[in-house]
C-alpha cells in the first residue's frame, strides 16, 4: 500500500470513528440515543452486561453526572427529535447534524453557502445568429447544492462544521471538516466533558463492575 492510499484510509477511519453516524446499534434504543455522550469504558462495559445489568447501568449512568447534565440532554434530544426527524425517523439522533448538536449544543452562528459548481448540460441550437451553445440548468436542484456551515468558538479559534445536502433529505458532514480543522475533535471532547462529565469516575467504575455481566 502506497503512502497516498494509506493516508486516505487513515482519514476515512478517523472520520468514521468520530462520527459513528449510521453505525449505531438499532436493537437497543437507549444505547443508541446515549452512544455519542458515553465514554469509551462505558460503551465497553454496557456491551458485556446482562439485560438486568443494562437496566441498572442506565440508572447509574445519570447518577454519576450532575442533574443539569440530564436536563441538557433531554432538552437537546427534544430539539433533535423535532428538527431532524425527516432525516431519520426511527433514530433522529443518528444523523450528522444531530450528533454535533448533541455534543456541542447550538452553534454560535449558521451560514449558508451556495455551490456554483453546477453540473450542466451543453446543448447546441441553431438560430438567426447561427449555432449557439446553451447551458441547460433546468433540472438543477438548488437545495441539493447548498452547504450549511455551523460555527463554534474554541479558545481563540473558530471551528467550522460544513454539512452538504444529499438527496432526498439528508445532510452529510463534509469530510473536509476534519481534514482542515485540527480542533474539531478537541472541541467535541471538551464539550462532552463539560456538559456530560462524570463527577467521580473511580467510584462510578466500582459500581459498574458490580453489575451482572454476561
Amino acid at each position: 500500500m502506497n503512502k497516498k492510499n494509506l493516508f486516505i484510509l487513515v482519514v476515512v477511519f478517523i472520520i468514521s470513528a468520530a462520527c459513528g453516524v449510521g453505525m449505531l446499534p438499532s436493537r437497543d434504543p437507549w444505547y443508541a440515543k446515549h452512544y455519542f455522550i458515553m465514554q469509551d469504558f462505558e460503551r465497553e462495559t454496557y456491551k458485556h452486561l446482562t439485560p438486568e445489568g443494562r437496566t441498572q447501568f442506565q440508572t447509574l449512568f445519570w447518577e454519576a453526572r450532575q442533574p443539569v447534565a440530564k436536563e441538557q440532554f433531554d432538552t437537546r434530544i427534544a430539539y433533535i427529535e423535532r428538527v431532524y426527524k425527516t432525516e431519520n425517523r426511527s433514530q433522529p439522533w443518528n444523523t450528522d447534524r444531530a450528533r454535533v448538536y448533541l455534543l456541542n449544543g447550538p452553534p454560535a452562528s449558521i451560514d449558508y453557502r451556495q455551490n456554483t459548481d453546477w453540473a450542466t448540460t451543453v446543448q447546441q441550437t441553431t438560430g438567426a445568429t447561427g449555432a449557439q451553445n446553451v447551458n441547460d440548468r433546468t433540472n438543477e436542484d438548488i437545495q441539493a447544492n447548498t452547504a450549511e456551515v455551523w460555527v463554534y468558538p474554541y479558545e481563540k479559534y473558530f471551528v467550522y462544521y460544513v454539512f452538504t445536502f444529499s438527496p432526498p433529505n439528508t445532510w452529510r458532514l463534509n469530510p473536509a471538516t476534519y481534514q482542515n480543522n485540527q480542533y474539531v475533535q478537541a472541541l467535541e471532547n471538551l464539550n462532552k466533558d463539560l456538559t456530560f462529565g462524570i463527577v467521580n469516575e473511580d467510584a462510578y467504575k466500582v459500581k459498574l463492575e458490580a453489575l451482572p455481566h454476561k
